[in-house]
């Protein structure tokens, strides 16, 4: 607190004390009783002279008048904030509030008031001014109507500055109390109030995007402003950066927080007072909870600072009376994402991690600016315990800011298997990369570039993987996930398909709604189940059939994060789901050169292996696809493990005789030659 505050603040709380010396004077004066032996029994006049006998510290005692047009004199030449001033420009108060105003605040800076206030309320126990001695302090007849409508309604109460306690009582006994936290701003504190620290957001100073134009309408008085925001722009960002341009602190509110809160109504109250205390503006997250306890939302969305509200849809005019100025956020760029992962990770000593291509390492992920400070913070904070950054660092850092909303939708896979794990034809994993570099480089490409105009279409990327079972048609997906740094999230069509009309609908968004705050591979396996091709309306379940087929092709085309389509049977994807994917994939049985490689692979360098193992063979003879191989592998190490530890012909043979008796399959004495009699 300045000293020139300080001095302000004692100055008009001597005021009041000679405003109390002259109170007490006409009280005895006009006393009927002067000798009542219960005056006094708790304070007695003579205490009353003791608390009265000096004045306040270096104020000579002059009449009331004269110390107050000394101590605004005194103010006017002072360089520094005045905080009382400030307060009466800020809520529009009176002289008069004021002067209430500083008689509630003389017992919170002088403990001698409260002795005195128990003195002129005739009860030593209420230690407050009442409103009939504030207002006889401030020379204000008890009947005059507006003094008294001002303090039940006028912006001391309304502005939550004042608090008229024990309702109770008749008015003129009411106490008054400042809330601490105005006592504290008023001091000099600019500690937010203690009831806000569940909602506040705390601001990251972040230097991104333009926001002239949002600053240029708050000069012109814009109260209301709602900030549309794409997936990798931050109207939070914008708007802060705003408010600070115009010369106004940033307050960041919780809106989904605030809704939750028990009493989230006076938090409401609480947060739009602790903006006008600060000369902030506030910003406003999470605006669809909010919006939907209309108690809690009025008193943010219709408070007089300015407040700017960030969402992601579109503005509802149910939500305020008073209507928005509504702006898009533009979307951060890749360059202007990679240079803030190049700020954010550099180190104490403002050297950067020159070693690490971050950019790239992070392109697959759309993070707003926020976001990515956070996970680079992330990333830094797990290289201090592995002594040095790496980009899975930044990769688990970037991953740290999905939502969890998917996981209680589909099943999460932390990917495990790279390119050295697959084995496929050549063409099959270039489509794969292509895959893994379309999703690289979409914010470019569909973003930056506009390659993808009109018709709101996402920029998501989507492809299909067909074949038969056991092909590696998930495992694929897995591996794309790997190089792309993201997670694998496999839908359960169980908890999908409905056999009630809009069910599934139902589902299926809450899934897409749900990834849509995940930087994730999502999966759908089986998808023919639900992206099944359009047929003709026979009857009622052919009509409902379709409009699910139809809602599916839109959700498609509109979604904006990657997506596979595993499916055994393509013939039944409907050609108009074909022709919104990015990528197809067609996967097909292994020839016996890729078998011999995944009965290598499958069985790996741990297991030990007999001479008379014959691989060879056995990709040769058993025409199985990989999963089959997989799995035959996975048994004959199990009966490797029960004969000793080292597998051999006998247990791969009878492995597979297993795998075939399994999948139905015929097993025939020619088919496994001279192997046969490892079978019986």
């Amino acid at each position: 607190m300045t000293d020139a505050n300080l001095a302000h603040v004692l100055g008009r709380v001597a005021v009041v004390e000679e405003r109390v010396r002259a109170l007490v004077d006409a009280r005895r004066a006009d006393d009927p009783q002067p000798d009542d032996p219960f005056r006094g029994m708790y304070l007695s006049d003579e205490m009353v002279d003791h608390l009265l006998g000096g004045p306040a510290p270096g104020l000579p005692p002059t009449p009331a008048d004269e110390v107050l047009a000394a101590c605004e004199q005194q103010a006017d030449a002072a360089v520094g904030r005045l905080r009382l001033r400030e307060l009466a420009q800020e809520f529009g108060l009176q002289d008069l509030d004021v002067e209430l105003f500083v008689v509630a605040l003389a017992c919170e800076v002088d403990t001698r008031f409260e002795q005195l206030f128990g003195y002129l309320n005739d009860d030593v126990t209420r230690r407050r001014p009442s409103v009939a001695v504030a207002l006889a302090l401030c020379g204000i007849p008890l009947a005059t109507s507006a003094a008294r409508r001002r303090l039940e309604h006028g912006p001391l109460v309304t502005g939550g500055l004042l608090v008229l306690e024990d309702p109770d009582r008749p008015l003129p006994g009411r106490p008054l109390r400042i809330p601490d936290r105005v006592v504290a701003h008023v001091l000099g504190s600019d500690d937010p109030d203690p009831a806000l620290r569940d909602v506040l957001v705390a601001e990251d100073h972040l230097e991104w995007s333009d926001p002239s134009t949002l600053a240029l309408a708050l000069g012109q008085g814009a109260r209301l402003v709602y900030l549309r925001e794409p997936p990798s722009g931050s109207g939070r960002v914008l708007a802060a950066r705003a408010l600070r341009v115009s010369g106004r602190e940033v307050l960041v509110v919780d809106g989904a927080a605030l809704a939750a809160a028990a009493d989230g109504e006076d938090v409401a109250h609480v947060a739009v007072r602790e903006a006008r205390l600060t000369r902030a503006g506030l910003v406003v997250t999470g605006i669809e909870q909010l919006a939907a306890q209309p108690r809690v939302a009025r008193p943010v969305l219709e408070a007089a600072v300015p407040v700017l509200v960030v969402g992601s849809g579109t503005w509802d005019p149910a939500w305020s009376a008073r209507p928005p100025l509504v702006l898009d956020v533009p979307a951060s760029t890749v360059a202007e994402r990679a240079a803030l992962w190049s700020s954010m990770l550099a180190g104490d000593d403002g050297a950067a991690a020159d070693h690490l291509d971050a950019a790239a390492a992070t392109a697959p992920f759309r993070l707003r600016p926020e976001q990515v400070v956070r996970a680079a913070r992330a990333a830094r904070q797990q290289a201090e315990l592995d002594g040095g950054l790496t980009l899975d660092h930044v990769r688990l850092g970037a991953r740290a800011e999905n939502s969890s909303a998917l996981e209680r939708l589909a099943r999460r896979i932390d990917p495990a298997v790279g390119w050295d794990d697959l084995v496929l034809p050549t063409h099959v994993l270039v489509a794969l990369e292509e895959i893994a570099m379309r999703a690289r480089h979409r914010e470019r490409v569909l973003g930056d570039w506009r390659m993808r105009p009109g018709g709101g279409r996402g920029s998501g990327v989507a492809a299909l993987f067909a074949g038969d079972s056991g092909t590696g048609k998930t495992m694929s997906a897995e591996v794309v996930a790997h190089e792309l740094g993201l997670e694998l999230y496999v839908v359960d069509l169980a908890t999908v398909v409905d056999k009630y009309i809009g069910e599934t609908e139902k589902n299926l968004e809450r899934i897409f709604q749900g990834a849509a705050g995940v930087n994730a591979v999502l999966l759908f396996d089986e998808a023919d189940a639900v992206f099944g091709r359009r047929s003709e309306v026979k009857d009622a379940h052919d009509r409902y059939a379709n409009i699910e087929s139809a809602y599916l092709l839109q959700r498609m085309e509109t979604f904006d994060g990657l997506v596979v389509l595993a499916t055994n049977l393509r013939a039944n994807i409907d050609d108009a789901f074909i022709r919104r994917l990015d990528v197809v994939v067609d996967f097909a049985l292994p020839d016996a050169h890729h078998r011999l490689a995944l009965w290598d692979r499958c069985l790996g360098p741990r297991l030990p292996r007999d001479a008379d193992l014959d691989l060879r063979f056995c990709a040769d003879a058993f025409e199985l696809a990989g999963g089959a191989i997989r799995s035959a592998a996975v048994t004959a190490a199990y009966l490797a493990a029960d004969d000793g530890g080292v597998v051999g012909m006998r247990h791969v043979v009878l492995a597979v005789y297993r795998e075939y008796r399994k999948l139905g399959r015929l097993t025939l004495e020619s088919e496994f030659a001279p192997y046969w009699h490892l079978v019986g």
